[in-house]
């Protein structure tokens, strides 16, 4: 029972940091304008973050070390000022995104404008980190993320060809738009991918003190955790291609994105949907501001976590609240949350080398892991993500300003 309680964290981390707001909208869109073609990208991204989850787990379980205090350790603040300060800044408009998400959610339940909502979800994400402590997040998230179920019952009910979903599978260019194919691809890396998933499973694992002893649940979680996210978000994906894709419905907007789950289930699927995205994008916030608030404190040796009063770890919870009030001001503008979260995600692909390739060098450190190093199938899937995550990095930025928007 012990074990499978801390699946928990993988599934809270597959819901709120692998089905998110950025999830949701590239997968939609990919689904929208290319059909079943970027099903490839759903199951790649997915295979590297079960691995990568793996891999920072079992760091954190060995080594009692999280991610970002790994690299503050073994390469020194000279080299970790640099993803700390890219980080930060993407945290941010990541965190925009996904109380924008949840305002968008409100509006879509109650007719009131996103904008309106963003002071009340903001203070509400504040409130439960404030008050709550590291299980309430993650067993919280984890149960109510399971409406997002209802991305695989839409796509079961669109009743889509097995074939072609197969030939998905496989990288094939389409005959138009080949820069905004590409955009739409790193993105949907950058969103299975994202920096901060990492750190905050290496924090929430040091949170939990897991051990030697853990390593078996630390994959069970990572591989459970992860495929779970991985295939709703390929569900979505299939209930856009057959919804969205014939009808020339781009999944611009979060109320086109709605149609994927209203049409194949009627008025019921419009509230799960709404519904869906306020649960995923709300436990993304959460996570996203926790993790701003660990990736500091690691750096710079403060008191951290959320299981502490907040008296007793006062810089770590001043940085989730400055967080949080930057985010809901961003949100309460005006800025189209789609808009900031399709941004967000091409600046994921951007910051993911910067914390993969250390990873690769700390997963094969004997001071770290011991016995527990990488081998060689490990070793290989994290170069590979290694050299994904740079491409994506150099190509993310060009491709938006060749029209991938």
């Amino acid at each position: 029972m012990k074990n499978l309680l801390k699946v928990a964290l993988g599934v809270v981390t597959g819901i709120g940091g692998f089905l998110d707001a950025g999830t949701i909208a590239t997968c939609a869109q990919a689904g929208a304008l290319f059909g079943f073609r970027l099903l490839w990208v759903v199951a790649l991204g997915t295979l590297c973050i079960i691995c990568l989850s793996e891999m920072v787990g079992r760091l954190a379980a060995v080594s009692h070390h999280t991610l970002a205090g790994a690299i503050r350790e073994r390469f020194g603040i000279r080299y970790h000022a640099i993803p700390i300060v890219a980080e930060v800044f993407l945290d941010v408009i990541v965190l925009s995104a996904e109380i924008g998400g949840v305002a968008i959610a409100l509006q879509l339940l109650t007719g009131v404008g996103f904008p309106w909502w963003s002071v009340p979800v903001a203070a509400g994400a504040w409130l439960l980190l404030w008050r709550g402590t590291f299980d309430v997040v993650e067993d919280g998230v984890a149960l109510l993320g399971l409406v997002t179920l209802c991305f695989a019952v839409a796509a079961y009910k669109t009743h889509p060809p097995l074939r072609e979903m197969l030939t998905g599978l496989l990288p094939s260019l389409p005959p138009q738009k080949p820069a905004q194919y590409w955009f739409i691809a790193v993105s949907m890396m950058g969103s299975l991918i994202c920096p901060y998933v990492l750190n905050f499973y290496s924090s929430g694992a040091v949170e939990e003190e897991w051990t030697e002893a853990d390593l078996g649940a630390n994959r069970m979680a990572a591989g459970l955790g992860m495929s779970f996210g991985g295939g709703l978000s390929a569900a979505l994906l299939v209930a856009a291609a057959m919804v969205l894709h014939p009808k020339g419905i781009d999944g611009n907007t979060y109320e086109e994105i709605r149609l994927t789950v209203s049409i194949p289930l009627g008025q019921t699927g419009a509230t799960l949907f709404a519904v869906a995205l306020g649960v995923t994008c709300f436990g993304a916030a959460l996570q996203v501001a926790l993790n701003l608030s660990y990736t500091l404190a690691q750096a710079f040796g403060w008191n951290w976590s959320e299981n502490l009063e907040p008296a007793d770890d006062a810089r770590f919870a001043t940085t989730y609240t400055i967080a949080i009030l930057v985010a809901a001001i961003v949100v309460a503008i005006g800025f189209d949350p789609l808009k900031v979260t399709m941004l967000a995600m091409a600046f994921n692909a951007v910051v993911a080398p910067l914390l993969v390739l250390p990873l690769l060098i700390l997963m094969n450190d004997q001071d770290y892991l011991g016995a527990h190093t990488n081998g060689w199938f490990s070793n290989t899937v994290v170069a590979f993500c290694t050299l994904l995550a740079f491409v994506m990095g150099i190509v993310a930025i060009p491709l938006q300003f060749m029209g991938g928007t």
